[in-house]
């Protein structure tokens, strides 16, 4: 009996370690927080260059991020960027990057799929 509880001990032990120990509404919470981050970024960046931003790496590259965050969900930088025309004045419009969201298909405990947020 104690081996087993010692291989179940192990097994939990290691699904922890390889998909981490964040709760879902941690993973929520870190989403949230993220996505906050970049689109006010990508507000920063608009706003100061004048011009929409055409990627995150833009946004690092102009020390408008520090770094691209990982998506809690899928576990990858694989954020997916939401392009439109930008009216900067009555003269002046470009594309660019206007908005980011999760890669992910998974939904919240509301029935929201996280790449809706």
């Amino acid at each position: 009996m104690k081996r087993r509880v010692r291989i179940v001990s192990l097994l939990a032990l290691a699904s922890a370690l390889v998909g981490g120990c964040s709760t879902p509404s941690e993973r929520e919470r870190i989403l949230k927080h993220d996505l906050m981050m970049m689109r006010q970024a990508i507000d920063k960046y608009t706003l100061d260059k004048e011009q929409a931003p055409q990627s995150l790496r833009a946004l690092v590259n102009g020390h408008y991020l520090k770094e691209i965050p990982t998506d809690p969900f899928t576990r990858k930088k694989d954020w997916v960027p939401q392009f439109d025309i930008i009216v900067l004045s009555p003269e002046q419009s470009s594309t660019g990057m206007v908005d980011v969201h999760s890669a992910s298909s998974q939904v919240d405990s509301n029935g929201i799929p996280y790449n809706e947020w």
